[in-house]
């Protein structure tokens, strides 16, 4: 029997089979995340209140005001004098004074910086936290205007006057920081025009950055019907189930493609921001700033790319060549890159088991380095759990050298975020360690901060895979790391050279979107290779990359610090002895030594074009073993 329905009718029962539909799809969604959440187990938040006990606290208003009144009282006590007190015969004495000063500065507004970033980090798309953020950063921009003198001033000192006072003590301890401001000297700009661009940064480059996180954090995408956060559709492209991958895929494309205007329009409008301030302080090439900043030469960075893209072939394209075999195809969809291992038991790891595996593994390396990874745990140092709105991936922040580092997670229990907690305990060790440097010397450069992290994971690998007897499990773990490894040497360099790209393709003018994803297009297949079918709907997926809009060219020191670690752990597997103890020295010094001097006690040379070999040669022997187990 047939059943005839009027408009009315026929609406009003699509809305009611609509509304079951969505109310069953919501409670099928509840149910999954309330499974998951019992499997994950209790997950920490950080405790913010060791910056500040609130955003309206007096406390918090209270070094807002300070640091704004007590920068304004530092710039008139010093500005214009710095060089008649370094004609003084108490010149270490006086010249000591100021920079102590300063430096007590440098930690006051860094604190306030730190709480601030971190208060909006937990939720980028709530109104008031973003105002708190923008609002703080307006007036701390404001008070580090007037801070800005200080390291210019110290430049235009007479170089044998100042390196006369920095011979003696009290001075002595700075001098670490007074020769590296010195290699800023010659793209340094005239006062004026520092404060313009640096009170300008608001308004500029710093605006667009707010802009991309806001936008990052706002989208929304639907690969299975169920509305989830992009972490969370990124978290899909790893699962067991090739259909719920592709899906997942398909979903970041059509949200990606929708809002391409807004992400190129970000990425044009920052490439210039750059070129222009490279243009006036005299960068030659486009990397040059970011390779000053990471204080590494260009030749050592040159040959690190150079080497790292000639092993393309004997790294990714020979293990997806393998894990398409796996598959029993001749090649993967783009969305079954980082899919798990077929017929391999796939769990969720408990967040109790996943610190145990970490801490574990770095108290069998040191006990002081567990003992400090710690207090991660117990003192409300991390916040590990997924929320809407939140910042995606991981990170750890240094905070300022009179409080603690945080860490941000978004835990989901893969064996990768695993590791990703590996990661990122390695820089909290290592930023703990560095801290009696202070504010001027505790920071270090993005090539030796990726050591500890990098060496963190592959300590927790080591001691999961030795724990292991399973052949198929055993084959997982070193696929994993494998994977890991190539994701973060071959495919940052991909990344490094797709920003190459970029930035010099925009000195001729604006890029369109389509400009954009050839380049991207481009730089995938050269380094994925034929095994990797990079289908129509991979073309937008630079867009959500942080690194491209934050630091541009940041991306060179992961691979800089896998192959360091990569060396440094045949190093440790060598000669143990007294290891751990110039490993300790290596992080402690933080911003004090360059890497050729941190580097010397184990033997290593970054700026000996075989050095590079040694970290390659590691991952293409595990593949070699892979090639074995099959």
């Amino acid at each position: 029997m047939t059943l005839a329905l009027d408009g009315t009718t026929a609406r009003g029962l699509a809305r009611s089979l609509a509304r079951n539909s969505a109310k069953s799809l919501a409670n099928s969604a509840s149910g999954a995340a309330a499974r998951a959440a019992k499997a994950l187990g209790p997950l920490p938040e950080w405790d913010l209140s060791h910056l500040y006990p609130s955003m309206n606290s007096p406390e918090f208003a209270a070094d807002l005001e300070r640091a704004q009144a007590e920068s304004q009282s530092f710039a008139a006590l010093y500005r214009g004098k710095l060089a008649a007190l370094a004609a003084r015969e108490d010149a270490s004495t006086v010249l000591a004074e100021a920079v102590m000063a300063y430096e007590k500065l440098e930690d006051l507004i860094g604190r306030i910086m730190s709480y601030a970033g971190l208060v909006y980090s937990g939720d980028t798309t709530d109104p008031q936290r973003a105002k708190f953020y923008g609002d703080t950063q307006d007036k701390m921009t404001a008070a580090s205007t007037e801070l800005l003198f200080f390291g210019l001033e110290l430049n235009r000192i007479d170089e044998a006057v100042l390196a006369r006072a920095a011979e003696r003590p009290p001075l002595a301890h700075w001098k670490p920081w007074l020769e590296d401001l010195a290699k800023d000297k010659p793209h340094q700009l005239e006062d004026r025009i520092e404060e313009l661009f640096h009170e300008k940064s608001v308004t500029g480059h710093a605006a667009w950055n707010r802009l991309f996180d806001e936008t990052i954090a706002s989208l929304r995408f639907k690969p299975e019907g169920e509305e989830l956060t992009l972490e969370l559709t990124l978290n899909k492209l790893q699962d067991a189930d090739g259909l719920v991958r592709k899906a997942a895929a398909e979903s970041l494309s059509e949200v990606f493609r929708a809002h391409l205007r807004t992400f190129c329009l970000i990425t044009n409008t920052l490439a210039k921001d750059k070129e222009i301030s490279d243009r006036w302080r005299k960068f030659e090439d486009v990397a040059d700033s970011r390779h000053l900043a990471n204080r590494v030469e260009r030749d050592v960075v040159d040959a690190l790319v150079s080497a790292v893209r000639a092993a393309y072939p004997r790294l990714s394209h020979r293990y997806y060549k393998l894990k398409a075999r796996w598959f029993g195809r001749d090649a993967l969809d783009y969305w079954d890159r980082n899919a798990p291992l077929p017929k391999v038991e796939q769990r969720t790891i408990p967040w109790s088991e996943a610190r145990d595996t970490v801490l574990g593994a770095y108290g069998a390396f040191a006990p002081e380095m567990a003992g400090i990874a710690r207090r991660f745990f117990d003192e409300g140092w991390i916040d590990a759990p997924v929320r809407p709105g939140k910042a995606p991936g991981a990170f750890a922040h240094p905070t300022v050298p009179s409080a603690h580092p945080y860490v941000l997670l978004n835990y989901q229990g893969k064996p990768r975020d695993v590791m990703t907690l590996a990661h990122e305990l390695g820089h909290g060790v290592h930023q703990v360690l560095a801290a009696p440097n202070g504010a001027l010397m505790a920071p270090t450069p993005l090539t030796l901060a990726e050591t500890a992290s990098v060496f963190g994971e592959m300590l927790t690998f080591r001691k999961l895979l030795d724990g292991t007897a399973d052949v198929s499990q055993r084959k997982a773990m070193l696929a994993a790391k494998v994977e890991d490894m190539i994701n973060t040497v071959v495919r940052q360099i991909a990344f490094y050279s797709f920003e190459r790209k970029v930035h010099e393709a925009r000195k001729a003018g604006e890029l369109t979107a389509e400009n954009l994803c050839e380049l991207w297009m481009s730089v995938q297949a050269e380094s994925l290779g034929p095994a990797i079918r990079l289908g129509s709907g991979y073309e937008p997926f630079w867009c959500y990359i942080p690194h491209f809009i934050h630091s541009p060219f940041y991306v060179y020191a992961y691979a800089f610090g896998d192959c360091l670690v990569n060396s440094l752990y045949g190093v440790y597997q060598n000669s143990a002895e007294g290891f751990q103890e110039r490993y300790f020295a290596l992080l402690s010094a933080g911003g004090t030594k360059h890497h050729s001097e941190l580097l010397k006690p184990f033997g290593l040379d970054a700026r000996d074009p075989a050095f590079w070999q040694i970290g390659l040669g590691m991952i293409e022997g595990l593949i070699i073993e892979l090639e074995g187990m099959e």
